[in-house]
C-alpha cells in the first residue's frame, strides 16, 4: 500500500480547505480537473450533479494539500479513511457538523474520482475502495395526504398573471413527478397539451415523456394562454416558466412559489419540491400502480430507489391497520377485571 509513504498528520496542523489557491498542487487540480471533464462530457451528468462533485472533491484536495499531498496517485487507503473522520468530525459553521450522508456522498466522489485515475491507467488500484462508508440511518421520504396536496393546489388568485404561472408550476411538479431542476429546464416546445403530455430530460441527459393529467393540463394551457405572454420579454426565449422579469424561472424561484403555496394553505409542516415528487409516487402506488411503472414515469435508473416509496406505502398501511382493524388495537381489561373482580 502506497500510504506509508505519506506524510502523517502532525497533531499542530489540521488539514484545511480554506488554504489558499496558490497552495494547491497543481498536480492534484489538474487530476481532478480532468475526472469533472470526464462526467461532463463523457457521462453527461447535470450541472446540479457536477456541482456536488466539486465540491466534495474541493474538500477533499484541500484535506490532502494540508498535509502535502501533491498527487492523488501517492494516496492510500488509510488516509482516505483518516479523510472520511475529519470531515465527519469538521464544523461547517458553529455547532454544526456534516450528516451522515454529507460524508457518504463525499467518500462516493472520492471512491468514484480514484475509479477514474485507476481507469486511465494512472494509478495501480482504486484505494478507496475498502474504505468504510458511514452508517447513513434510512429517512423514508414523508409525503403529503391527498388532502393536503388538494388543499395546497386550491385557492390560487384567479385572473392574477403570478397565481396563473404559481398554480401551473404547482400542478406540473405534482401532476408529473418532476425533479424541480427538470421543472426550470422545460421549453414551451416540451409541452404537448393534445395528447396530455410534457417531455422531460432528466438526470444523465436521459429523455422521457410523462403524462400530466386533467388538472395539469388545464393549468399548463392557462398559463400560456393567459398569463406567460405578460410575463414574457424579448428576451426570454423558449423557457416555459418564467420570473417577473421575463427571464427562466430558476430553482430558488420555483421553491419561494411552493413556500408561499404552503403558508397559504397552513400546512404546519416542511414541504420542498421534491416533497410533491415524493408525494406523486407515493399516491401512485397507493392508487395500484405498478412499481415499475413507477419508475420510469420518475426517470429512475434502478428500480432500488423507487421502491423505497413502497416502503412509505407498505408503513401507511400498517399504521391504517393498526388504528382501523378491531383485532389489531390494544386490548382493554375484561369486564371482570373493570368490576374489581
Amino acid at each position: 500500500m502506497v500510504s506509508s509513504g505519506l506524510p502523517s498528520r502532525p497533531s499542530s496542523r489540521v488539514p484545511s480547505t480554506e488554504r489558499g489557491r496558490a497552495d494547491v498542487p497543481q498536480r492534484l487540480t489538474e487530476q481532478i480537473s480532468r475526472f469533472l471533464d470526464f462526467l461532463s462530457v463523457e457521462r453527461g451528468l447535470s450541472g446540479n450533479t457536477l456541482e456536488a462533485y466539486r465540491r466534495d472533491l474541493s474538500r477533499y484536495r484541500g484535506y490532502l494539500s494540508g498535509l502535502d499531498v501533491v498527487d492523488a496517485t501517492r494516496v492510500g487507503e488509510s488516509l482516505i479513511a483518516d479523510f472520511v473522520g475529519w470531515l465527519s468530525g469538521t464544523e461547517f459553521a458553529e455547532d454544526r457538523r456534516y450528516r451522515p450522508s454529507s460524508v457518504a456522498r463525499a467518500l462516493a466522489a472520492v471512491r468514484s474520482f480514484h475509479a477514474f485515475l485507476l481507469r486511465e491507467g494512472d494509478a495501480a488500484a482504486n484505494p478507496a475502495e475498502g474504505v468504510v462508508r458511514p452508517r447513513v440511518p434510512k429517512l423514508l421520504p414523508r409525503p403529503l395526504s391527498v388532502q393536503e396536496m388538494e388543499a395546497l393546489l386550491a385557492g390560487f388568485p384567479e385572473g392574477d398573471v403570478a397565481g396563473i404561472r404559481d398554480r401551473a408550476i404547482l400542478e406540473t411538479l405534482y401532476g408529473a413527478g418532476l425533479r424541480v431542476s427538470e421543472l426550470v429546464g422545460l421549453a414551451v416546445d416540451d409541452v404537448d397539451l393534445d395528447e396530455g403530455s410534457v417531455r422531460v430530460v432528466g438526470k444523465g441527459n436521459k429523455e422521457r415523456i410523462v403524462p400530466l393529467g386533467r388538472y395539469g393540463v388545464s393549468a399548463l394551457g392557462a398559463y400560456l394562454r393567459r398569463s406567460r405572454p405578460g410575463l414574457a420579454r424579448s428576451s426570454s426565449g423558449s423557457a416555459l416558466f418564467l420570473n417577473q422579469r421575463g427571464g427562466r424561472l430558476t430553482r430558488q424561484g420555483a421553491s419561494l412559489v411552493l413556500a408561499r403555496a404552503v403558508r397559504r394553505a397552513g400546512l404546519g409542516v416542511r414541504v420542498t419540491p421534491h416533497t410533491l415528487r415524493h408525494s406523486f409516487a407515493t399516491h401512485l402506488l397507493d392508487g395500484g400502480a405498478d412499481v415499475r411503472v413507477v419508475q420510469e414515469l420518475l426517470g429512475h435508473a434502478s428500480l432500488a430507489t423507487t421502491q423505497i416509496y413502497t416502503l412509505v406505502t407498505a408503513d401507511r398501511l400498517r399504521e391504517e391497520y393498526l388504528t382501523a382493524h378491531p383485532r389489531a388495537r390494544h386490548a382493554e381489561p375484561s369486564r371482570a377485571v373493570r368490576r374489581g373482580a
